[in-house]
């Protein structure tokens, strides 16, 4: 395939010479003289381990130049990446003026190109952008329309800086976010020797996916250095604590825990995330991340209670309140307390949950009902069926298998708030509402 690349820096760089040496005929783009000359002398613009050879080599065999003229690099090729640079504003925003100036660039040069040209953006940008600044800009320069007179993607890199030449060829996924298949088909064309899960979604997933993972890798540094700073203080060593922490694949390292929905609870997570607290103050180590999770899962249940409360409607059924499916543990479970809370307000509340029938109880739940909900035990009803029929809004509040179809049994005028997403569906204004989705 013919591409261009705009942008020679540090991704521009790599994307072009590893797709040079995959076969491809590159023409590398940027306004920089410098870039431009190093590259055409076949030296790299960038330190990075094994770029150097890969350049010198793609050069020598003809696959790959640079030039600081974009309607040439959109004339001679079939797809142009674009990889320029989207440094932090001092409000912490986005500067967004390097890829609205490349995509006038591009769109001016597709003004007079009557074939059909595909425009993947490997910035890292924000959720919104492709649809916002990067489609408006390249149909109002181009006075053509994405989707029909020339494709857009968006194609986000996962290359680490010292590694990026091995992560290319080996990325943990590639994600394609598309606008339309034909483009989807062609970007796709060129990863499919790479030995890694290709995800084809649309281009708000694309765009955010990126975030999402490098938020996720700055959290797991904070939270193991936080950890490390409790042991050092106990005596203990940190690494040797976290060897064993990261031996469990199961729950830890896994996608276990790392899907959205509401508020944990339960007789462990909170009792012993307060108990390590309370430990961290006794010893003076500050755990600033750790020391807000309690708080963050307090604002999901406000968020819960919220979503229950704009529906306007008085009579409330709960499906499901013990803190998980298929237990019947009460203590700390987020949805007492927005029973709690609800009833306060006036609201009419029926409860339903198959784990939880007072007369089968023992022990500590028994206890925790009687000597501290027993008025909710009163609003127990028997079946699915009974809150159908008596209330106006239905609340998911655990997934369990038994609510899995209840979208099919709601009536006209129902509206089901999901908490935990027992199904696929999008949020409806006035009969479906998901707490994250």
């Amino acid at each position: 395939m013919k591409i261009s690349v705009f942008g020679l820096g540090y991704v521009g760089a790599v994307s072009s010479a590893c797709l040079a040496n995959g076969g491809h005929k590159v023409i590398g783009v940027d306004p920089n003289h410098t870039k431009v000359k190093l590259i055409n002398e076949g030296k790299t613009p960038i330190i990075e381990e094994k770029i150097g050879e890969l350049i010198t080599e793609a050069v020598q065999a003809g696959k790959l130049r640079a030039t600081p003229d974009e309607v040439e690099a959109v004339s001679k090729t079939d797809l142009s990446f674009v990889c320029v640079g989207t440094p932090s504003q001092l409000n912490g925003n986005l500067d967004f003026k390097y890829i609205r100036r490349v995509c006038e660039k591009i769109g001016a040069a597709l003004k007079n190109k009557s074939e059909h040209h595909v425009i993947v953006i490997r910035s890292t940008i924000l959720p919104g952008t492709m649809k916002k600044i990067v489609i408006p800009t390249l149909e109002q320069f181009s006075l053509k329309k994405a989707g029909e007179d020339f494709g857009v993607c968006n194609n986000p890199e996962f290359m680490r800086e010292g590694t990026a030449v091995y992560d290319y060829y080996h990325p943990p996924k590639t994600v394609i976010g598309e606008t339309d298949s034909r483009s989807g088909d062609l970007l796709a064309s060129i990863y499919e020797k790479t030995d890694a899960p290709l995800i084809r979604t649309d281009v708000e997933t694309a765009e955010m996916v990126k975030y999402v993972d490098n938020v996720w890798h700055a959290l797991k540094i904070g939270f193991a250095n936080e950890i490390g700073n409790v042991c050092k203080s106990l005596g203990i060593d940190g690494h040797r604590v976290m060897d064993v922490f990261c031996k469990d694949t199961k729950l830890n390292i896994s996608k276990n825990y790392l899907k959205p929905g509401f508020a944990f609870g339960g007789s462990c997570l909170p009792k012993d995330l307060r108990a390590l607290m309370y430990k961290a103050k006794m010893l003076d180590v500050e755990l600033p991340i750790l020391n807000s999770i309690i708080p963050s899962n307090h604002l999901q249940i406000e968020r819960g209670l919220r979503m229950i409360m704009e529906k306007k409607n008085k009579k409330v059924g709960i499906l499901g309140f013990s803190f998980k499916a298929g237990t019947d543990d009460l203590r700390e479970s987020p949805m007492v307390e927005v029973i709690e809370r609800l009833l306060g307000k006036g609201y009419e509340i029926s409860i339903y949950d198959r784990n939880v029938e007072l007369a089968s109880l023992i022990g500590a739940n028994r206890d925790y009902i009687l000597n501290h909900i027993p008025h909710i035990s009163k609003l127990m009803v028997s079946s699915v069926e009974e809150i159908l029929s008596n209330t106006d809004t239905i609340v998911i509040g655990n997934n369990d298998i038994e609510f899995s179809d209840i979208l099919t049994k709601v009536n006209d005028g129902q509206v089901v708030v999901d908490l935990v997403r027992i199904d696929d569906a999008r949020s409806e204004k006035g009969k479906y509402d998901g707490i994250c989705w």
